[in-house]
Parts: C-alpha cells; sequence; structure tokens
C-alpha cells in the first residue's frame, strides 16, 4: 500500500480536523474545546494519503528557531498497524531537519511510547494529564 505524505494546502486542514476529530474527540473522549487550539492557525500541518484518500495527520509548530514541536498525531482506525503513523512522522521529522531545527519535540500519550521510540525519540522522566490522558514529553535530537 503506497502512502503519500506532503503538507496540506489550507483547502484541505478540515480533512486533517476530521480525522483528529474522529481520533480524539470520538475514540478518545478529548473534549472537543480542546481539541482545536490556536497552534492550528500557524502550524505546519501534513496529511497521509492512501489511494488519494487522507487517512492520517500531524502537525508541525515552530517553537524557536531550534526546535519545532510535533503533534495532533492521529491515523484513522482502519488504517492502524500498516506503517502509515510512522511513515508520516518521519515526514515530519524530515520537515524539521529540511527547516534547519536542532530538536524535534512531542507530548505521547503514554501507550504511543513505543512507537514513537522506534523514529529515535527519547521519554523524559515525568508523567502529566492532557486532555483526561496520561502523556510523557518526548525529545529528537536532529
Amino acid at each position: 500500500m503506497e502512502t503519500i505524505c506532503r503538507i496540506l494546502t489550507k483547502e484541505e486542514f478540515n480533512s486533517a480536523l476530521s480525522i483528529r476529530l474522529k481520533v480524539f474527540v470520538d475514540e478518545q473522549n478529548v473534549p472537543l474545546e480542546e481539541e482545536r487550539d490556536h497552534y492550528d492557525d500557524s502550524a505546519i500541518h501534513f496529511g497521509a494519503f492512501v489511494s488519494d484518500t487522507m487517512v492520517a495527520t500531524g502537525r508541525l509548530i515552530i517553537l524557536d528557531d531550534n526546535t519545532g514541536k510535533i503533534g495532533r498525531m492521529a491515523v484513522l482506525r482502519e488504517y492502524r498497524g500498516l506503517g502509515i503513523g510512522l511513515t508520516l512522522l518521519n515526514s515530519l521529522i524530515h520537515e524539521c531537519r529540511r527547516l534547519g531545527l536542532k530538536e524535534a519535540i512531542l507530548s505521547a500519550q503514554l501507550q504511543a511510547i513505543p512507537f514513537y521510540e522506534k523514529a529515535g525519540f527519547t521519554a523524559h522522566v515525568g508523567i502529566y494529564d492532557d486532555a483526561g490522558i496520561p502523556h510523557r514529553t518526548m525529545t529528537l535530537c536532529l
């Protein structure tokens, strides 16, 4: 199954948001008002496409000259376990490197830590609550 990952146009953002709402709000019970935030306006949004259909999304927020924050990684349920999430994550990491950033950070749900470790991220000490779900900060030196 060929997966194409790329930066989304502004017109494609609603499709990405729809995926996020299905995954985070419908499946994980994240409050709707917490899912969409002010970073959506300035973030670089990515989509993963299979046969021209967006099946996953993620975003990159540039925090400063050295650091990018990867977040809102969401893969539709029927496409999980196929490597699409890792392909998308690698595309986001590649964009961080292309922009000359030195570090990528993210906030990982505890069950997703092994997934991010496969891409080289390291989990830091300390568990915190984000939208009612336990998370840990993870970083990757670029």
